[in-house]
């Protein structure tokens, strides 16, 4: 009765949270919401209550985490929470009949914890196992279950309806929730989520610094890897076709784009350096996907090298 209370009692704490984001997010609106996102208003003021959180709290006392704790502990730590994450990984594996990768999930769960010291050393990879993601969304999306709007979770981030859903199937299949007595449960969880901040600190300083608009920049990166997940990395990535670009020009050709010139310049005619290279103008690209969004010329955007932006999760 006593552990029922206390989680409890934390619910509702989360439930008085969410209830004062969604009155804060009730006089945001968004004139042409983005194609997918059709509450983009009350994402972006949960987005921004979030951001404010991890920038007044989680991440300070991720850097104090990190100031205080040797690399090693904190791999070690790392360690731990990603093999007990392993345990859901497999369920969900073996969920969707993926009967090769639960197997190996459970070789890595059994290795790591009898040879690893209880998870704290990852002999698996080195062992040549594979790590795997899976959970519990991932799992109702295999079975045709839509992934329906984006939705940003009051302390949880980036999500969509069927992966909040899910969220729930992984908190009751993670081995965490069941550890008494509650306060060590919650003080595990606890962990798991200043370590995880704490892996994440270069890349957020990489987000801050490189997104023209962060929200968007992070919910196109959560859709794309999830999708990219559900299709078991089997889907094509949208990248640029570069093979309609205009030729570079021959540089060994100046003599003759010299004497060409003043030809030009008698007809009374300006040569354009497009025309000179024979380049074709080509139109913006637009970064977002949205009508009020920046856009770019396609000839002056120099591709960013490949982001890997981590999805969150508690393990």
């Amino acid at each position: 009765m006593q552990t029922i209370r206390k989680r409890g009692v934390f619910t509702v704490q989360i439930a008085t949270f969410a209830l004062a984001a969604a009155a804060l997010a009730a006089c945001t609106t968004v004139q042409t919401p983005t194609k997918g996102d059709p509450i983009e208003g009350f994402n972006r003021t949960i987005f921004t209550v979030n951001d404010k959180l991890d920038q007044y709290a989680l991440k300070p006392v991720a850097r104090g985490y990190v100031w205080a704790t040797p690399q090693p502990v904190r791999e070690s730590v790392t360690n731990f929470f990603s093999n007990i994450g392993d345990v859901y990984i497999a369920a969900n594996n073996l969920l969707q009949l993926k009967i090769t990768d639960g197997v190996e999930d459970i070789m890595r769960i059994v290795i790591n914890t009898v040879f690893g010291v209880g998870g704290l050393f990852d002999v698996a990879t080195l062992a040549k196992l594979p790590k795997h993601d899976n959970d519990f969304g991932l799992t109702l999306g295999h079975y045709g279950v839509p992934a329906g709007p984006y939705l940003v979770l009051p302390l949880f981030g980036p999500s969509t309806v069927r992966d909040a859903v899910g969220s729930l199937g992984n908190y009751y299949v993670n081995p965490l929730s069941y550890i008494n007595p509650p306060g060590l449960s919650w003080a595990l969880y606890g962990l798991n989520v200043v370590n995880t901040r704490a892996n994440l600190l270069n890349a957020s300083d990489v987000l801050e610094g490189a997104a023209l608009d962060k929200y968007s920049f992070v919910r196109n990166a959560y859709l794309q890897r999830r999708q990219y997940l559900l299709s078991d990395g089997k889907q094509a990535q949208a990248l640029p076709n570069y093979g309609d670009e205009a030729p570079l020009p021959k540089y060994d050709d100046v003599d003759g784009a010299a004497a060409a010139a003043p030809a030009g310049a008698e007809t009374g005619t300006a040569a354009a350096p497009e025309a000179a290279s024979g380049s074709v103008q080509t139109p913006p690209l637009d970064l977002n996907g949205g009508p009020e969004t920046t856009q770019i010329p396609a000839g002056q955007l120099v591709p960013p090298s490949r982001f890997n932006f981590p999805s969150f999760k508690l393990r």
